[in-house]
């Protein structure tokens, strides 16, 4: 499938919209609360000067990393995300391009980060493959993702028992699939893969895993911090090219 079919089918660039609009300008509960600060401290410890995101979105990461005095690049395969991380940014690097295709030369990166993005990757194992390539000797592939637990409950996930209890339901673990998943008047597909698909792609393409983590909240709403404390909602990885 072409790029702008394969865009059109994963609901992205119609949802658009509709996700500048719920992230607004610090990002959502996940981000702000779970995710940022772990993200933040690995790109530190990486000692990275030029970083390439890979499914940027609007651009939110991009200049959190820019406000720290890194070189960013950021790729995504919606234009209409690319054009507002533009407008954020008028002076940031940003490109509409697919993982699976990088539009940069062998080794041009000292760190890869894909936030959130490898749920959205149809072709996954292409996708590792080119972040893989972008990357120099000693530079670091660092992955935010959901937890395979988290994705294997599409489409039921939380609810709610007679009595009231709160349940969370997986099911079909092993079955790598597409599933469309909607909140608010967003609606995109997202990949479940088993934790073994990815660990077996990553360790496949010589990469060493030097940290791996399943952050819990540092604050925001309680109702909140107790869902994400009960259920392994992220996971985060940092990977070293040899």
């Amino acid at each position: 499938m072409d790029g702008a079919r394969l865009l059109m089918s994963n609901g992205w660039e119609e949802s658009a919209a509709a996700w500048i609009s719920t992230l607004g300008a610090e990002g959502d509960y996940a981000r702000r609360f779970v995710l940022d600060a772990p993200m933040l401290d690995r790109v530190q410890l990486s000692g990275a000067r030029q970083v390439l995101d890979v499914g940027c979105g609007e651009g939110r990461f991009c200049r959190l990393l820019a406000a720290r005095g890194l070189g960013t690049t950021g790729i995504d395969p919606a234009p209409s995300l690319i054009a507002e991380a533009q407008r954020r940014h008028p002076e940031g690097d940003y490109r509409i391009a697919g993982a699976e295709q990088l539009p940069f030369d062998d080794g041009a990166f000292d760190l890869v980060v894909a936030y959130l993005s490898l749920i959205d990757i149809p072709d996954a194992k292409a996708a590792i493959a080119e972040m893989n390539r972008a990357l120099r000797p000693g530079g670091h592939l660092l992955i935010a993702n959901l937890t395979s637990f988290y994705s294997a409950s599409n489409p039921v996930g939380w609810r709610s028992d007679a009595d009231g209890a709160r349940r969370f339901v997986i099911d079909h673990y092993m079955a790598e699939r597409a599933d469309w998943v909607s909140w608010g008047d967003l609606r995109v597909q997202n990949w479940h893969r088993p934790l073994s698909t990815y660990m077996s792609l990553l360790l496949g393409a010589g990469l060493l895993l030097r940290h791996f983590d399943e952050p819990l909240p540092h604050g925001g709403d309680p109702e909140q911090r107790d869902l994400f404390g009960r259920v392994p909602s992220f996971l985060i990885m940092d990977w070293e090219k040899p």
